[in-house]
Formats: C-alpha cells, structure tokens, sequence
C-alpha cells in the first residue's frame, strides 16, 4: 500500500552539459523525496555518475530497463539508462548538438511512459534551446515539446512559487506575435486552464486576476483596445461559467495584489511578463559570493493528458560541472508533480 501512496515520477535530467544532472543527483540525496515518491531518471547512466562525483555526494547509481525494476531507495539513484552521450566529447558549458539531442532523448522517453501509464507523473531538467534545435529538433522549448508529443491542443504554462502563480496566455514567440495572441477564445481558455489547475491543488474557488495587455490596462482605450475588445469580454464569458475571474487590471500592480493575499493566481499576456515578477519573487542573487542563495519556483505545463513540472530556470552553462548549483528547484518540481500526480 505504501508504494501506492508514492506515486511514480519520471525526471527527464535535461541538458548533459548544464545544471540538470547535478540538480537532479542533488535533489535525490534528499531523504525526503523517497518519502513521497518513486524517482526515475532518464539520463545517460555515465552523466548522473559524473554529476555525483562531481558534486561530492555519497550515492550510486543503477541502471534499470523499465520503471517497474526500480527499487526507489534512498542511497541509490534508478537511472533508466539512455547512451547518448560520448563522455570524452562532453564539454560542460557548451552548447551541443550531441547534448541537444541526448536532452530531447531523455523528455520523449518520460512522455512515452507517461503517456502508456508506466509512470505517474513527468518532471523535467533545463534544455537549451540552441542545442535541440542544433540537433534538429525544431521547438521553442519543454512547453512546446509536450504539447505535441501528447497531441494537444489547449496548453498554457504556469509558474509557480508557493502561492504566487501566473499563468501565461503566450509564451515562446515575439513580443509582436504575443499581442496578437490575446484574443478572447484564447484568454478564456487560459481562465479556465488555471480554475482547473488550482482545484486539482486543493483551492476550493480559486480568485483569478486576469492582467492586461497595455499599460495602465489599456486606460479605457487610450494606450490600446485589447482590454476592451479581447481580455474583458473572455472575463465576462468566465464569470457566466461560474469562475471566480476579474480585472484586466494594470501590469505594474497586479502582482503585489497577488503577493498581499487578494488573488491566487495571475493570468498573463506575454513571457516576461508572468517570469519577471515569478523570479523576482524567488531567486535570490548575491555578488559577494557569485552565488544564488534561492533558486525557488517551478513550472508546470497546464492542458496535457499527463504531468509535467520542470524547475524555473536554466542550463546555467556558467557553473555547470562545477558542483555549485541550488537544487532546490528540482526538489520543489518534484514535490509538485507529486501532488498533481
């Protein structure tokens, strides 16, 4: 029965040579994440030994063939081994076509087990663009990948760091191209994908503040009209379905509204929009010490028939293979997936 209660999650490691094996090995030497889950990585077996070397840490690693040979024990990490990876070739810190495509190896294998219910849910290290791409592999990023392997349709993206959460109308394109996406069917459907997101979290009526587009929101028209045309008529449409919707409030405010208790999740226009206050709010740099005291927050891909949640940042290629980088990250995508799951 305890098994049951620990739902089975495959980890994609990401990039071979940035952070992602290393955050991965670390989050692992965590006790408690053998308390609420079964942890498969996918990975070539020789870079999760490189990672734990490297980063000094007192585990082993053992190569299994399928998800139900793992023993999910604490000491030992599962690794369902994929040997992409010429280890005398691998350059930490340098994008790759050989580390492109070894990354995008290890996100189709968790998707096909997911997708064939050999595992309970995904969790997903950094890529880098440049390096899939290189390898032929042409996608905006993790997002994108998901949601056509799973044949989706309606996907969003959705940060998350403990109660503060945006969920994002676009993503991956231009700042041009994303003002055109805000179009009504579009931000209804994102309303919708976030009610659905923060009930499966266990918030009973989730409050949802939906932000405008232009400054000031558009100042009734004067700094643009997609608040008026767009935003507030998918508003409208939502509050008639019985969801807990409002605004489209101002950009520059909206967010302390969230931080201060008035809102549970905020739905975002563009990219940096809904990143830029999501890593204000959990990433903590300090140039005394070259070193980021918290690198907290996770993202999760709303919409897919499966569960994914990833870590909310990068490859870091600027330490990687340095046994320096936070996984906390990791720990909290892990614990995330978990409660999806």
């Amino acid at each position: 029965m305890r098994e049951k209660r620990r739902p089975l999650v495959g980890i994609s490691a990401g990039d071979p040579a940035g952070i992602g094996p290393e955050v991965t090995a670390k989050a692992l030497a965590q006790g408690r994440v053998y308390e609420i889950a079964r942890p498969l990585v996918v990975c070539d077996r020789a870079v999760m030994d490189a990672a734990i070397r490297f980063s000094g840490l007192r585990l082993e690693s053992r190569a299994v063939d399928s998800p139900a040979s793992g023993r999910f024990q604490h000491g030992t990490i599962d690794v369902l081994d994929m040997p992409n990876v010429d280890m005398s070739r691998l350059a930490y810190k340098t994008v790759s076509a050989m580390t492109g495509k070894a990354s995008f190896e290890y996100i189709r294998r968790v998707i096909e087990l997911a997708m064939a219910r050999q595992i309970d849910a995904t969790v997903t290290g950094p890529i880098n663009k440049e390096a899939i791409n290189s390898a032929g592999y042409h996608y905006a990023g993790h997002t994108e990948i998901y949601g056509e392997l799973t044949g989706s349709r309606d996907y969003a993206m959705m940060l998350a760091d403990g109660g503060f959460r945006v969920v994002h109308v676009s993503t991956h394109c231009s700042l041009r191209e994303a003002c055109d996406r805000a179009r009504k069917a579009r931000v209804l459907r994102v309303i919708g994908l976030a009610h659905d997101a923060l009930r499966r979290l266990g918030t009973e009526r989730p409050r949802i503040a939906v932000a405008g587009l232009n400054p000031h929101a558009g100042e009734n028209g004067l700094f643009g009209r997609e608040e008026i045309e767009e935003i507030a008529p998918a508003i409208r449409e939502a509050r008639l379905a019985g969801i807990d919707a409002s605004g489209p409030f101002p950009p520059d405010t909206v967010f302390s509204k969230m931080a201060g208790g008035m809102f549970d999740i905020v739905v975002v226009m563009y990219h940096d929009q809904g990143h830029i206050p999501t890593k204000l709010q959990g990433f903590r740099y300090d140039a005394a010490t070259n070193t980021w005291g918290s690198m907290s927050g996770v993202n999760v891909t709303l919409g897919l028939p499966i569960v994914r949640a990833s870590v909310d940042h990068g490859t870091a290629f600027g330490k990687a293979g340095e046994g320096r980088a936070n996984p906390e990250s990791m720990i909290q995508a892990i614990e995330m997936a978990v409660r999806l799951a």
